[in-house]
């Protein structure tokens, strides 16, 4: 009997594994009341997420001549990092980003664990420093939020539940704001806010539509977009390892739990099994249970048991940045081997970035020969060929294009006479004539290397193909 008994409690003390903390066994949601944390790592995170807020409001403002520092306009399919313009024809770029962006995840994430999630994820930022402050103080802590939602429907709590979530929407709706703001621009923003709304119907729907997101995430969804929608949870169980750095329980230490006042006599570990690690956790998990995908290693769990060693006289860490490993064995975390070539790794994919992002070209033309038509006769000592080019000019100046042959005897002639004119941050297109001697012709195919001219100044060089007549 005691057998069968001791079985059922193991399988109890495991079936956190079954299913989410939010969500119990009847697929019912847990909302989570997290109680407010206090301490230094929290003291950091606030820090830091002022540091977040002041970037994150002022980028739409800034302007690199003439345009945003940066943007993403998906519609127009026009990017702009750091003044710099980004259209179709280097998506190549945005291809080797986004898998240098996936590597650098898996690096990050193998030697640094969510240490992302916990300090500078948006949606941590946003939840934990200023939707769940605006809880607190309107609500008050987690034990009168609990309850506020228990208690009948009174004058007192229609207020105070209407007042948050009034506040939630106008919240929402400032951060909707300045997300558009990084899609259209700051300058295309105002308008929507100035001008009259039948000119900028789509544009205010799209507002509203972001608004009604936001608000929805953080006063319903919460907790939930980190543990069901957000991939980087789900994949963090295939990407750490017993070497990474994680927010980790030194069971060694902590166990077996028991009262502060059985700790002599029993001869028990420091965890006293206050719960406070619990109380704080805005995810609703145990971390003395081990690595979970709902952690977000927000540090909340560190600062209320530092809190509660620091009263019962033992020392600090008994929850702590760790790895698997160095709490098995007992070991400080160290920057390993494993970590520094991770870092250096990261720190290649970063220069490689940076130097298609130097080198890359303000012009980009791409030159065809007119399909369906040979070599044209020109006389009897000259052949051409028809050829048509388009342009895109990523500069803010208008560019009047000429063309050159390079090293090559022979002319251009561009149809119409003059230069090819391409709009600032535009395309443009046109066709010309390249004209050889019939002396300097020795092949059927030959390459040519044509120059790209703004004025005297080359800004491109292209390599084509000439068609010319079969040499006896």
């Amino acid at each position: 009997m005691s057998e069968v008994k001791g079985i059922k409690e193991k399988e109890e003390e495991e079936s956190f594994r079954d299913r989410i903390a939010t969500v119990d066994k009847s697929g019912k949601r847990k909302w989570v009341f997290a109680q407010k944390p206090k301490g230094r790592f929290t003291s950091w995170r606030n820090y830091v997420s002022w540091v977040f807020f002041a970037v994150f409001l002022i980028i739409p403002f800034i302007q690199v001549n003439g345009r945003p520092l940066i943007l993403f306009n998906i519609p127009e399919a026009k990017f702009i990092l750091f003044g710099v313009v980004f259209w179709p024809q280097d998506f190549f770029i945005f291809g080797l980003t986004m898998v240098s962006f996936v590597i650098f995840i898996v690096l990050f994430t193998a030697a640094f664990g969510r240490l992302f999630c916990g300090w500078i994820c948006p949606q941590t930022i946003f939840m934990e420093m200023v939707f769940r402050k605006i809880e607190y103080l309107i609500e008050g802590d987690a034990s009168e939020q609990r309850l506020l939602a228990k208690a009948p429907w009174t004058s007192e709590k229609i207020v105070k539940k209407t007042t948050k979530h009034v506040v939630f929407f106008l919240m929402s709706f400032i951060i909707a704001n300045f997300f558009l703001a990084y899609i259209i621009g700051i300058k295309e923003l105002w308008k929507i806010i100035t001008e009259p709304v039948s000119e900028h119907f789509l544009g205010l729907l799209s507002l509203m539509l972001f608004s009604a997101v936001f608000y929805g995430v953080y006063a319903f969804f919460r907790e939930q977009v980190c543990t069901v929608v957000c991939p980087y949870g789900r994949l963090q169980g295939v990407l750490l390892d017993r070497n990474s750095m994680i927010v980790a329980y030194d069971y060694k230490r902590g166990e077996p739990r028991g009262k502060l006042k059985d700790k002599e006599e029993l001869s028990l570990g420091d965890c006293i099994d206050c719960l406070q690690c619990v109380k704080v956790c805005p995810t609703g998990i145990d971390i003395r249970n081990g690595t979970q995908l709902e952690c977000v290693n927000c540090t909340a769990c560190i600062d209320a048991c530092d809190n509660i060693m620091d009263k019962i006289g033992r020392p600090r860490g008994l929850i702590r940045y760790a790895s698997e490993n160095g709490i098995a064995n007992r070991e400080p975390l160290k920057y390993t081997t494993r970590m520094k070539l991770y870092t250096a790794l990261l720190l290649v994919l970063v220069v490689i970035l940076s130097t298609l992002l130097i080198t890359r070209k303000d012009v980009d033309a791409t030159i065809m020969r007119t399909p369906g038509m040979l070599f044209q006769e020109r006389g009897t000592d000259s052949v051409s060929n028809l050829y048509n080019i388009k342009v895109a000019n990523k500069t803010m100046e208008e560019v009047p294009l000429t063309i050159r042959l390079e090293g090559q005897q022979g002319k251009v002639e561009i149809i119409g006479g003059g230069p090819i004119m391409v709009k600032k941050e535009g395309q443009g297109s046109g066709s010309f004539f390249i004209i050889l001697p019939r002396t300097t012709i020795h092949d059927r195919k030959n390459v040519l290397q044509l120059g790209l001219y703004r004025g005297n100044e080359r800004i491109d060089q292209v390599k084509t193909t000439f068609l010319g007549p079969v040499t006896q």
